[in-house]
């Protein structure tokens, strides 16, 4: 059976290697990015489905994914991809304003869409619902607080919808997959002396993330995947 999966912040390095495996693979591929130029770039290629939704809006995050359902009969599968990085020398007032543009970018965009497509997952045979995390979420820095803090958000937030689908007795998993931190082709070319010890391929991601349907439910439901050594 083709499985329809959603991709939200399909326009970036890791949703255009998640966009490109998942099409490769078969399935119907449903992706959404804020920038229609990058999401472009993300669907062309693989002849994935694309549509610019502002994902901070509720009600047009509800409605992108209810027209999935309704054009498609299913929705299989949610991979949330919706990133974004600020940090600093030291816990200071500038936390402040790296949290103000954190939080809605990494928590928010998450809330809408789990709200939007938790009862489609949970219907699904095998739904799935992933978010990437950072290793640094459970072992924030200084530095780092307003970004750590909105990774450790979104966990709480995935973990708490996995609680739901299995409230509900449903076949579904809400899944977190760790790493330290993501690289691909662009960034080695532009730093061909860096060594991105640690680091997690945007195609190895991909290819974690689309085995995810082929592991039962009791290994993925509120678990968290490590991709890189645990601290």
């Amino acid at each position: 059976m083709t499985r329809v999966i959603a991709v939200a912040g399909a326009g970036g390095p890791a949703g255009r290697a998640v966009v490109r495996r998942l099409a490769e693979a078969g399935d119907i591929v449903v992706a959404a990015d804020a920038d229609q130029a990058r999401l472009d770039e993300a669907v062309t290629p693989v002849g994935a489905e694309g549509r610019v939704v502002d994902l901070l809006d509720a009600a047009a995050t509800r409605a992108w994914i209810d027209d999935i359902v309704a054009r498609h009969g299913r929705l299989d599968g949610f991979v949330h991809l919706v990133g974004g990085w600020r940090g600093g020398k030291g816990l200071t007032a500038e936390a402040l304003d790296h949290w103000a543009v954190l939080e809605p970018l990494l928590v928010r965009t998450l809330q809408h869409t789990s709200l939007a497509a938790q009862a489609a997952l949970a219907a699904a045979p095998a739904g799935r619902f992933v978010i990437v995390s950072a290793a640094g979420a459970g072992a924030p820095t200084a530095g780092n607080a307003a970004y750590a803090a909105a990774k450790a958000a979104a966990e709480a937030w995935t973990l708490a919808l996995g609680h739901a689908f299995a409230k509900a007795g449903s076949n579904a998993a809400a899944t977190i997959v760790v790493v330290k931190a993501l690289v691909d082709e662009a960034m080695r070319a532009a730093r061909p002396d860096a060594a991105f010890d640690g680091f997690t391929d945007v195609d190895d991601l991909a290819l974690s993330i689309a085995g995810l349907w082929d592991r039962p439910t009791d290994e993925l439901n509120g678990e968290r995947l490590w991709l890189t050594p645990r601290p």
